[in-house]
């Protein structure tokens, strides 16, 4: 009777960890060598270096590689010009404010401006006085005539029909 309930008792289990057979851990690298990315596409993304150098010498080729953006850099740098001369160019505002104060005060003078105008406008002679003082011979703001309009319009069409002429000598017609 002990021995019975010795064998009942004992635990036959493995210690170590079961593992899966061989042959499909092996079919696991075969699926992942088989999406592999290809060596074009990791130079794109940058994982592969993109040189035909020996491995030993790409890392010096990085380095001059870099060397050589920083020189371009550099000189650039030097060529660019200073913040007086884009000023002088109305390229950069002259306006020492701070950038959050800028565009208000763009507005301010833009109305500024307006209204300077709208002032000087308000003062201007009217074209009867200029007509007058002989500093024009017809009014601007007259509507021309009907008959006006029809002598405009023929001088526009003898124009264009010269113009279609001369054109058409040129280029060997008629």
């Amino acid at each position: 009777m002990a021995e019975v309930d010795r064998t009942a008792v004992i635990d036959e289990t493995p210690i170590s960890p079961v593992r899966e057979p061989s042959h499909v851990r092996q079919n696991s690298l075969e699926k992942h060598l088989q999406h592999r990315p290809d060596p074009k596409e990791l130079r794109d993304r940058h994982i592969l270096l993109d040189t035909n150098a020996a491995p030993a010498l790409q890392a010096a080729a990085h380095e001059l590689e870099r060397q050589k953006v920083t020189d371009s850099l550099k000189k650039g740098l030097e060529k660019r010009p200073q913040r007086e001369d884009l000023v002088e160019r109305n390229i950069l505002p002259s306006s020492t404010a701070a950038p959050s104060i800028q565009g208000p005060a763009r507005e301010l003078e833009k109305h500024m401006r307006a209204d300077s105008l709208n002032e000087k406008i308000s003062h201007r002679p009217k074209p009867e006085d200029l007509i007058k003082d002989g500093i024009l011979t017809e009014d601007p703001t007259e509507i021309p005539s009907e008959e006006e309009k029809k002598r405009e319009d023929e001088a526009e069409r003898l124009y264009e029909g010269r113009i279609e002429e001369e054109y058409a000598k040129r280029e060997g017609g008629a």
